[in-house]
């Protein structure tokens, strides 16, 4: 790259008020955190963004985490859903339906923003860094699958002062899903029963395994 040219990104760059990150910090600080943190709790917001409409749909509630392997998200609004890893199983329960669906977590978690950052795999087993930046007081970490997985193309995550914030998914259909984290306790006191499931009476329980 010639050096005009390269000045003139640069500043564009900077009128736009993004700037290029070594790898090695941005990279860094995602690795430093997803093998320091031990427990996490937050609340968070999920923005489903589709090429057929203006407008994302909207679902809101609280995040937990418990490494190795452990993670629940309760969805709040617009209705009541929880996804629950154990460490073996992912328990999906729709209150709506009365419905809950069971998976093994290597079948269903394989190359997954999940198995990141719930302990199951490194970030460098599972994905390849393919740049870093700074943009809106955020540092960003742009990240390829290394297994080809064919549901997802990309994923971008955020940090601010060393701590996740941001996670942006492009999948395979073109759809972008952002999640947003707020209210962050890094290394919360997390009781392990939040991580268990037990179907509620009456409940259809469909899925490979069955109950445990």
């Amino acid at each position: 790259m010639g050096r005009r040219f390269a000045a003139a990104i640069s500043v564009w760059l900077a009128l736009t008020g993004i700037t290029l990150a070594d790898e090695s910090d941005a990279g860094e600080s995602l690795r430093l955190f997803l093998g320091d943190v031990v427990s996490l709790k937050a609340t968070f917001r999920q923005s489903l963004f589709t090429a057929d409409s203006d407008t994302p749909q909207v679902s809101s509630g609280t995040l937990f985490i418990k490494r190795p392997g452990r993670f629940r998200w309760e969805y709040e609004e617009p209705a009541p859903q929880l996804v629950i890893c154990d460490g073996s199983k992912i328990w999906m329960y729709d209150e709506d339906l009365e419905q809950v669906t069971v998976r093994p977590v290597d079948e269903t978690l394989r190359g997954t923003p999940a198995m990141l950052l719930s302990g199951q795999a490194t970030l460098d087993e599972t994905f390849e860094v393919l740049k870093s930046y700074s943009e809106g007081g955020l540092d960003w970490v742009d990240l390829k699958p290394r297994d080809g997985n064919p549901e997802f193309v990309s994923l971008s995550i955020a940090l601010r002062q060393g701590v996740l914030r941001r996670m942006e998914l492009l999948d395979s259909l073109g759809q972008v899903t952002r999640v947003e984290l707020d209210d962050i306790v890094v290394d919360a006191s997390v009781a392990d029963d939040l991580f268990m499931f037990e179907p509620p009476p009456g409940i259809d329980v469909i899925g490979v395994g069955g109950l445990p």
